[in-house]
């Protein structure tokens, strides 16, 4: 490599190409080199899977971090990711956080604009760190069919930062009581409806005149299941009715009930039923 090539980064997986809103992964393997300072335009969060040495560039020196796996840096869209010497190829797992979503989980959970995130150049965070493996093991199964998913992880992620990283201590709002019945009908016809579309959180919360946050939050209390959960469980409820119309090939019912990959129908379909779908229609 010249002196003027930039390191060649090993993109092992991307959601930018599945169509992810909000919140999107990166699985690399970072090389062993020195890459300039750049602006990310998004809460960049960096998870470590294998131990490395960073070496950045703050404040007109050089300062070393070690990180073993499992450790996390959080770097705030407000501020450039500084250049950066890396001691040795590291496989990670990065996550980028669009500002619009976290601003409008803080409107909503703490009645404030312009809430700031502290950067954190070497924390440890169990539940990032689930989160991040959790989006990239979904990303790994599911790829197009993960938005509602990710819509909802997106929001959690935001909460947690606002409770945890904030510049200022926030009290979050807790919501309680539940949806209307009346609201919550609405949403659950809304859902039914369009099973066979690649339903989004914002969607399903646009259908009651609500915002996802505050949607998802009492809609839990109402359901004991996230919207995400929901979803997942009338697609399987409803292609189990559709394996009795033995016209209808598995890949039809596949796709009327809103998967857009039948391993992924299979994968989830086995999830709630303990079996696969032939399985299930060989035995009606």
């Amino acid at each position: 490599m010249s002196n003027n090539e930039p390191p060649e980064h090993l993109h092992l997986l991307s959601s930018f190409e599945a169509g992810w809103e909000g919140l999107n992964l990166l699985y690399e393997i970072e090389p062993a080199d020195e890459m300039p300072e750049i602006y990310m335009g998004q809460h960049f969060i960096v998870i470590a899977l294998d131990n490395f040495r960073a070496s950045y560039m703050l404040n007109e020196s050089w300062q070393q971090v070690d990180y073993a796996k499992g450790d996390i840096a959080i770097i705030p869209a407000s501020q450039p990711f500084p250049r950066t010497q890396i001691d040795r190829e590291v496989p990670l797992v990065e996550l980028f956080l669009e500002p619009a979503i976290f601003n409008r989980v803080a409107c909503e959970s703490v009645d404030a604009d312009n809430i700031e995130i502290v950067p954190q150049w070497h924390i440890r965070d169990p539940l990032i760190q689930h989160m991040g493996l959790a989006l990239k093991a979904e990303l790994e199964a599911s790829g197009a069919d993960s938005r509602l998913y990710v819509e909802s992880m997106a929001t959690a992620l935001s909460v947690h930062l606002l409770r945890r990283y904030s510049a200022r201590q926030q009290q979050i709002k807790n919501y309680t009581g539940g949806l209307p019945k009346y609201r919550l009908r609405e949403a659950v016809n809304y859902i039914n409806e369009h099973l066979d579309h690649n339903l989004t959180l914002a969607e399903v919360a646009a259908s009651v005149q609500m915002s996802p946050h505050y949607f998802a939050s009492l809609f839990k209390q109402s359901t004991g299941l996230t919207p995400h959960q929901y979803v997942m469980k009338c697609r399987i409820d409803k292609a189990k009715q559709l394996l009795h119309i033995r016209e209808l090939t598995l890949v039809e019912i596949c796709h009327q009930v809103g998967f857009q990959s039948q391993s992924h129908f299979t994968r989830v379909f086995r999830e709630h039923t303990k079996t696969t779908p032939k399985v299930y229609r060989d035995a009606l």
